[in-house]
């Protein structure tokens, strides 16, 4: 017990270095990501769909990554299948997608393999106007033969091509109940029905939701240019227990585009951090490096310049009473993790959820505080307190919610 007392006054020293020091120690860093990506499985969400029908979109509108190409982001898993993490480095979520899916001599039985034992959530996708999608109800019926029980989200793209010249988004959007409005464009109404009829009904009694939805680019013209996004999130929130979009859109106080940009990365971080929080002395050097990191990445999409003298004003802002109240929440979960029996479990899942939701308290923090420095404004110490506070509680509730697991 005593060495382990003297490392308090180490983990002490490191905390203050990682925070106030803008370089981050990548050996750290890295070993504590790799403990946090085995003890935490991310959530995976299957991407079923030809080459073109609209994948890429729906990962950049779901993410909110302003990525040009996400597609350079995936890697693979097998010959033909492959993933891609977002946030990339502390990422939340992990997608997948069946590349090749209905291109000649293309076999999808290892890929369907590989990722049925992969996957929580099940998104087909179909461009509304391309009717041969027989490769795609191939696997969709396969895999529900297979897993009766698993819920299927099929997400119809690509609207804007079956408009008459000019046509624009009908508003509000009309196609979350039935019947559809006769403003419904007639050939757009025949394309959706057409890939419906030609699916019928798939084996076993679980949802199918069908979401028309029209993801643009804003140059494309089309306003708004993620048509659809919100009740594609309605359906993905029904039909799902992963908690998707509070880990990647958040709650009503995101405030702007750089906020929510921030927020996955936040998130990825407070859960890299209660990965590892729950082990004694693996968090000593761990915890301190995957927060300074956060600062690091959150300087960077705010356009800040992160430095010691930044660092230290956003510390000294903080106040020391939350100071305080850090290191008396670490070192109250690295005592409780050394009591026999009891401490093993109590003091991991107080680890866990300290480590974590302090981590979420500083992102949010953080954010408010390059937020104002972006635009030049006076920092305000009471509302940068307070927003800490209120995210140490947010967080601790987030991280203690029952999380999503695999579908079966």
């Amino acid at each position: 017990m005593s060495r382990d007392w003297q490392d308090f006054p180490d983990y002490w020293r490191r905390l203050r270095e990682a925070l106030l020091n803008p370089r981050v120690d990548d050996e750290a860093l890295e070993a504590a990501l790799r403990e946090a990506r085995a003890r935490q499985p991310l959530p995976v969400l299957w991407l079923i769909g030809k080459t073109q029908a609209g994948k890429t979109s729906i990962i950049r509108a779901l993410t909110g990554s302003e990525t040009a190409e996400i597609g350079n982001g995936f890697q693979p898993c097998t010959r033909t299948a492959r993933f891609y993490d977002f946030p990339t480095e502390v990422p939340v979520v992990r997608f997948l997608d069946t590349h090749g899916l209905g291109e000649v001599d293309y076999d999808p039985a290892e890929d369907i393999h590989y990722c049925e034992s992969q996957a929580h959530l099940l998104l087909g996708v179909m461009k509304a106007t391309d009717i041969r999608q027989d490769a795609v109800f191939d696997v969709l019926r396969a895999v529900r033969r297979r897993h009766p029980e698993w819920p299927v989200l099929i997400a119809q793209t690509g609207l804007h091509e079956a408009y008459p010249p000019g046509g624009e988004h009908l508003l509000p959007y009309p196609y979350d109940r039935e019947p559809w409005p006769p403003q419904v464009p007639p050939d757009l109404a025949r394309a959706l029905r057409v890939q419906r009829d030609r699916l019928g009904a798939l084996p076993g009694a679980a949802a199918v939701c069908w979401t028309p939805v029209d993801l643009t680019l804003p140059e494309d013209g089309y306003e708004p240019a993620n048509y659809g996004l919100d009740a594609l999130w309605t359906a993905i929130e029904t039909v799902s227990t992963l908690g998707l979009q509070a880990m990647l859109r958040g709650d009503a106080g995101i405030r702007d585009v750089y906020d929510r940009a921030a927020h996955p990365h936040i998130v990825g971080h407070a859960l890299a951090a209660a990965g590892i929080g729950a082990l004694p002395l693996v968090d000593l050097v761990g915890v301190p490096a995957v927060q300074a990191n956060l600062l690091r990445v959150l300087a960077k999409l705010y356009k800040q310049d992160w430095n010691v003298q930044m660092a230290s004003e956003f510390l000294s802002l903080l106040g020391a009473g939350i100071g305080i109240g850090y290191l008396a929440r670490t070192v109250g979960r690295e005592l409780i993790k050394f009591v026999p029996w009891w401490g093993q479990t109590a003091g991991a899942v107080w680890g866990a959820t300290a480590s974590g939701a302090t981590t979420y308290a500083l992102g949010k923090a953080a954010g408010y505080y390059f937020a104002r420095r972006r635009r030049h404004s006076p920092v305000d110490v009471e509302v940068l307190r307070r927003i800490y506070a209120e995210a140490l509680a947010n967080g601790a509730s987030f991280l203690k919610a029952p999380a999503g697991g695999h579908q079966p």
